[in-house]
Order: C-alpha cells, then sequence, then structure tokens
C-alpha cells in the first residue's frame, strides 16, 4: 500500500473538550489513588506496622494514633482536591497553548498517511482510448458529433 507523509498543525484545543476529559481522566486516577492507599493500609494493619510505629513513636513521646478512618478522610479529601486542581490546570494549560499558538503557529505534526488510490503513474501508463470518426466521409452511418470514448 503506498503511503506518504502529511503535515498537520495543531492550532487551537477546545478547553471544553480538555474540562471535560481532564476531568474524567482525574477522577478515575483519584480513584485508583484512593483504592491503592486503601489496599496498602489494609495490608499494613494485617501486618501490625501501625502499632509498631506507635510503640516507637511512644518510646520518642510523641503521641501518635492508628486511626485509619481519619486517615482515610485526608486521603478522601486529597483525591478530590487534587481532581478539582488538577483538571482546572489541564484547561488553563489549552487556554495558554491557544494564546501562544496565536503567536509562534501551533505544534507541527507529521504523519504517514495510507493511500488506497492507484497512483498517477499507472493512470499514465494507460490512456483512455478514443474513437474518433471522419467528418468528410459520406459513406458512415456516423459523423463527427457520435465520437466514442471508452473509460
Amino acid at each position: 500500500m503506498p503511503v506518504r507523509r502529511v503535515r498537520r498543525i495543531v492550532r487551537k484545543i477546545d478547553p471544553w473538550t480538555v474540562l471535560k476529559v481532564g476531568f474524567v481522566l482525574n477522577l478515575v486516577g483519584g480513584i485508583v489513588w484512593i483504592l491503592g492507599v486503601w489496599v496498602a493500609w489494609s495490608i499494613a494493619v494485617q501486618r501490625g506496622i501501625p502499632d509498631s510505629f506507635v510503640d516507637m513513636f511512644g518510646r520518642l513521646t510523641i503521641v501518635v494514633s492508628p486511626d485509619g478512618e481519619l486517615y482515610f478522610r485526608v486521603v478522601l479529601m486529597m483525591a478530590i482536591v487534587g481532581v478539582i486542581v488538577m483538571t482546572a490546570v489541564m484547561t488553563l494549560g489549552a487556554v495558554l497553548y491557544n494564546l501562544i499558538s496565536d503567536v509562534v503557529g501551533g505544534v507541527e505534526v507529521i504523519m504517514l498517511e495510507e493511500t488506497y488510490e492507484p497512483t498517477q503513474l499507472q493512470a499514465a501508463a494507460h490512456p483512455r482510448p478514443v474513437v474518433r470518426v471522419p467528418a468528410g466521409n459520406g459513406d458512415s452511418e456516423l459523423n463527427s458529433m457520435d465520437t466514442v470514448e471508452h473509460s
């Protein structure tokens, strides 16, 4: 299959689209982060790691409580704030890109595109036959208006 190089220039990015896509991606990332922290905390509790830290800090006269519910609330609030902040940063990035691309012209991307049409060389190698009828011959039933082209 023939392939040709094509230049594309990205001049504008729609901030509304970035807002929607960024929100969904950040929401999924936040949920994954919350679940990861929850699984890690569950494993740490099963191994007795928080109690070991409480004992160690108790010897240093530092008061620490292994309150998993409190930590989970903090992680949840951090995830919510993170989703909002990262979505805002992505949207602001799209707006800034649009402003900068007005000055510098955008980002040029070179892609390879497959072509399904026959190339021009094949078309030139097989010209279309044309049958022409002489105009002044009275023996023929055809006249000059009856020129026939075959494709």
